[in-house]
């Protein structure tokens, strides 16, 4: 069944990084398929979105195929609609099959009946947006409302068979399937070891957690993964990690508070900026208790009461989290820097770190569809 992001239940959830789900699975990726058919379905959801059509043989009989494309906010971020995947267009899909589904495959170009070619990483809309902001409030505040978004990430191959993600703006920096310092092959991409092997084995062990976990921390861990891969891909996250990656969110910015509406998952908070304290009592959410101030242009949230979660992939936390974040906007590169510290006495050695940085988008804000619909999805971690 489809699911709205917003409205999710309370278990605890896996928050997905952009690059994590981003994985050749069962695809044999060394092994090349090209397909002409019409599209009879089009699934425009997260976290891929999936590409039915029917393909006439030499002798007449008609099979079904779906494919995998990428994340419908990714998607709809490179300026694809769903209108372009109506029923009944014609389409030739080039791409790689899957190993255990022959009826299944990963698109890696599309060609419509016109002759125009896309593909998997092709931008169909300028990525930066064009209207012009004011830097500051009209009370004098940094101006911090609107829609943002991080810098897409692409691979560096655009038809998504060699390389590894990059920013947009370095797509072309590092040549076709090019690999930057420091960087590795995403694993199953064409030429690896897990590719030529035949893709990645089903069953895959989880990631290490983000920070060194208590004995709690690691027994909620284990409970973390024994949930289906179709329902952790569709649970909301934290209030740090569904904030990055691919989403695009809006802030709505007033004197008292400061709301953040999440795009990747749906997930809503409350700055109080008239607050001095958190309330004795708070009723625990997914999103917590936040107050707020400005501290020399920075704006420094403190959130309790959270309902115990996961705070980004494989790391999951108690009731007991404590975060604080400090937004910094850039007036001239116009751009949102989040630094976090998070604190779980009950789950965490130490102390969880880090930093994000958004520019505005170049589409609106939308909470968007999510349904796993990869054929493994209740075999592959």
């Amino acid at each position: 069944m489809r699911t709205t992001w917003l409205g999710l239940g309370a278990a605890l959830a896996v928050a997905w990084p952009a690059a994590a789900h981003h994985s050749f699975g069962t695809f044999l990726m060394n092994e090349n398929i090209e397909l002409k058919g019409v599209v009879t379905k089009f699934d425009y959801v997260n976290p891929h979105s999936w590409l039915e059509f029917d393909v006439q043989g030499s002798d007449g009989k008609t099979t079904s195929y779906r494919c995998e494309m990428r994340s419908a906010t990714t998607l709809r971020r490179s300026g694809w609609t769903q209108e372009m995947f109506a029923p009944g267009t014609k389409i030739t899909v080039q791409g790689s099959p899957d190993r255990t589904d022959p009826h299944a495959c990963y698109v890696s170009t599309l060609t419509f009946a016109d002759g125009t070619t896309l593909d998997r990483y092709g931008q169909r809309i300028d990525a930066k947006p064009t209207m012009q902001r004011a830097a500051r409030t009209a009370s004098g505040e940094p101006n911090i409302a609107g829609d943002w978004a991080q810098e897409q990430l692409v691979m560096t191959d655009p038809k998504g068979r060699n390389g590894t993600l990059v920013p947009l703006s370095k797509s072309t920096d590092f040549g076709v399937g090019g690999v930057p310092e420091g960087q590795k092959e995403i694993a199953g991409a064409r030429g690896t070891a897990e590719a030529n092997a035949g893709g990645l084995p089903l069953n895959r062990a989880p990631a290490r957690s983000a920070v060194e976990l208590t004995d709690a921390g690691k027994a909620a861990m284990d409970k973390l993964w024994s949930l289906p891969r179709a329902v952790r891909s569709c649970q909301q996250g934290s209030i740090l990690s569904d904030w990055g990656g691919e989403g695009v969110n809006r802030i709505t910015q007033s004197a008292d508070t400061i709301k953040l509406q999440y795009g990747r998952l749906g997930l809503e908070r409350t700055i109080y900026m008239k607050a001095a304290a958190h309330p004795a009592n708070v009723a625990p959410t997914r999103a917590g208790h936040s107050i707020g101030k400005w501290e020399n242009d920075v704006l420094v949230v403190d959130t309790v009461g959270f309902l115990p979660g996961t705070l980004t992939f494989g790391t999951p936390h108690s009731d007991k989290l404590h975060v604080v974040e400090r937004f910094t906007l850039d007036p001239t590169a116009m751009t949102l820097k989040r630094e976090y510290t998070a604190d779980d006495p009950l789950f965490f050695t130490a102390a969880y770190t880090g930093s994000d940085t958004l520019a505005p988008s170049n589409v609106p804000f939308a909470v968007e569809a999510c349904e796993d619909l990869t054929p493994t999805a209740k075999e592959t971690r």
